[in-house]
């Protein structure tokens, strides 16, 4: 097996509404194991930084206004293939066009809003792991 780790974030909206829990239960039902977590709220400094590639983009503003407006949850998943199966198990960014049974057609309140975050490639993962877990032990594989 060719498991590989990714990283996700249960966004402010759905940390705050209590539906952390549901959307783990829901990642691991569908394959992934949890090697990381942490309960974090990201300083505008934090979430410019870490949305830095957006920067120039209309939405970076409301981006990070978003992003510190509660605590989130950054995690460490593992499976076979992690990076591209999480991205089509949380589903299309606007939740009215996500596929039933994905994370922000079943959690995500609105475009903006939509409940977790994804990486979107190998090298991104990496890059967005070790901006929560630096220094931190992951499981091992």
């Amino acid at each position: 097996m060719n498991e590989t780790d990714t990283l996700t974030i249960i966004k402010p909206d759905a940390f705050g509404s209590g539906k952390a829990g549901h959307i783990i239960a829901h990642l691991e039902s569908a394959g992934f194991r949890v090697v990381a977590a942490a309960v974090k709220h990201l300083s505008r400094d934090e979430a410019q930084a870490f949305y830095a590639v957006h920067r120039e983009r209309p939405f970076f503003a409301s981006l990070v206004e978003f992003m510190t407006s509660g605590p989130c949850m950054p995690i460490i998943l593992r499976r076979e293939n992690a990076v591209p199966e999480l991205r089509t198990v949380i589903g299309a960014t606007d939740p009215a066009e996500a596929d039933e049974g994905t994370v922000r057609a079943l959690f995500a309140e609105s475009k903006e809003r939509n409940a977790i975050h994804a990486s979107d490639s190998a090298e991104n993962a990496e890059i967005e792991i070790s901006f929560f877990f630096a220094g931190t032990e992951r499981l091992p594989g």
